[in-house]
């Protein structure tokens, strides 16, 4: 696989340069003609070499640029989850073949190697679930991960049936955490939820949703019944979760995970041609992606965030962001305010 690492100013970008000037692997952001990129280094000569690059250059050393991600306790329980971890949506719904996989088995594995764990999966999402299983049967790796999927359906047969096949999708006999998808037939499913927690099938159980018009819908069942996690969109555009349901989960000790925290990547076309401000630097953020992914990871409510990728230079960019240190509160309202006037 070819990587390439941003080891320059706060203003660059991680860029990936291949024989076309818009490469697949390319993140749609602009490019500071003052960046300074390696290109067509492999991970293990990243790895062997990112120290030496940054002494060269005569970059501030960064000691944490190797670290594992930081980690949250799930609140119920006091179990540390890496707090930067991978979505599936789009990104895993691919075919059976090795060349197609390929990505996708790098971006797992660098996840495992910086420390992470968390993989987030749905019926929903095509053929994630068992690209998930395949792949980490392939690698034995199931113990390192902690799995998350859904179950998006009506009727407490079809709700069995759905749960039944991702178990066998994703080659396990335990799902660490099942959530019910956008709160379809919630009443139904949670039931069903509850009896498999019990029986030691799931070790945790929640809902979900996508949209700030379920907010009050999704704090209704927060308040009202007994649930570990809640996943939601959360992003530095779209703060609305932090009215009512963050502090919410805080007060009931639910977990957070954190879903679109680039709204679909509509976060970097709103910042086109704009400079990472310098003062980013402060909390060890060397681009756009990891300053909306500390932005996020810094409210004290949120346990994990799952961007979704296939992409390993993006994986390597996410994962950069659980390293160093997060913006404090008067850090967050600058951001704020920065990209509010952006």
């Amino acid at each position: 696989s070819t990587f390439v690492q941003m080891i320059g100013p706060p203003s660059a970008f991680t860029h990936c340069v291949g024989s076309a000037s818009k490469s697949k692997f390319s993140r749609p952001r602009p490019i500071d003609p003052k960046s300074m990129t390696v290109c067509d280094v492999t991970r293990r000569h990243f790895l062997e070499g990112a120290a030496a690059g940054v002494a060269a250059l005569g970059l501030p050393e960064m000691p944490y640029a190797m670290e594992p991600v930081m980690q949250r306790a799930i609140p119920k329980s006091g179990e540390l989850l890496p707090m930067v971890g991978l979505g599936t949506w789009r990104a895993f719904d691919v075919s059976d073949t090795s060349d197609m996989r390929a990505p996708q088995r790098e971006v797992i594995q660098l996840m495992f190697e910086a420390g992470g764990s968390v993989v987030d999966a749905s019926p929903m999402y095509g053929r994630a679930e068992g690209v998930v299983g395949d792949l980490l049967a392939e690698t034995e790796d199931r113990k390192r991960a902690f799995l998350a999927t859904k179950v998006w359906t009506e009727g407490r047969d079809r709700g069995i049936a759905q749960m039944e096949e991702s178990l066998r999708q994703m080659r396990t006999d335990v799902i660490d955490l099942m959530q019910i998808h956008n709160l379809i037939d919630w009443r139904t499913q949670l039931e069903t939820l509850r009896l498999w927690k019990a029986a030691g099938i799931f070790r945790y159980i929640g809902i979900t949703h996508y949209s700030s018009h379920a907010i009050d819908d999704l704090v209704a069942v927060m308040e009202n019944e007994d649930i570990d996690f809640v996943q939601m969109a959360y992003s530095i555009g779209e703060r609305a979760v932090e009215d009512k349901l963050l502090p919410v989960a805080a007060e009931r000790g639910i977990a957070i995970i954190v879903n679109r925290p680039y709204e679909g990547g509509n976060l970097f076309a709103s910042i086109t041609g704009e400079s990472l401000p310098d003062w980013a630097q402060e909390f060890d953020c060397t681009t756009w992606s990891q300053f909306f992914l500390k932005f996020v990871m810094s409210h004290p409510a949120v346990t994990c965030v799952i961007p979704a990728t296939s992409k390993p230079n993006h994986m390597i960019d996410n994962l950069a962001a659980g390293r160093g240190r997060l913006p404090d509160d008067a850090m967050r309202r600058r951001m704020i305010q920065y990209w509010e006037d952006v």
